[in-house]
């Protein structure tokens, strides 16, 4: 199912919080500036696609919790996939501290 799917995504990059210290949770007001646009953005045009009858979700792959009109599992989607690559991002900074982002404070840079 669909949320099995999203759980083992969280379960393969969670472990980089403490293998690597990676911070993500520890720094959550900076995770939430990350998922609100995708979140508001893709639920709002998840949500017109089915209103439109132009998507719509398998009933075999969700569980039947609706929130909005939208499958949870599918909210959950835009939640779970980027804290993903937010993880995966900050574990790959904890490895490579030579590769800047651009969003390091000013005297990392130097």
């Amino acid at each position: 199912s669909y949320l099995v799917i999203l759980l083992g995504c969280l379960a393969g990059v969670t472990p980089l919080e403490v293998m690597l210290g990676t911070a993500v949770l520890a720094r959550w007001r900076r995770l939430l500036l990350a998922l609100v646009p995708g979140l508001a953005l893709g639920v709002g045009w998840d949500a017109y696609a089915v209103h439109a009858g132009e998507w719509h979700f398998a009933a075999r792959y969700v569980l039947g919790v609706r929130i909005g009109g939208l499958p949870m599992e599918e909210i959950c989607f835009f939640l779970v996939i980027p804290t993903c690559a937010v993880f995966t991002l900050e574990a790959v900074r904890r490895r490579r501290p030579e590769w800047r982002l651009g969003d390091e404070p000013q005297a990392e840079r130097e």
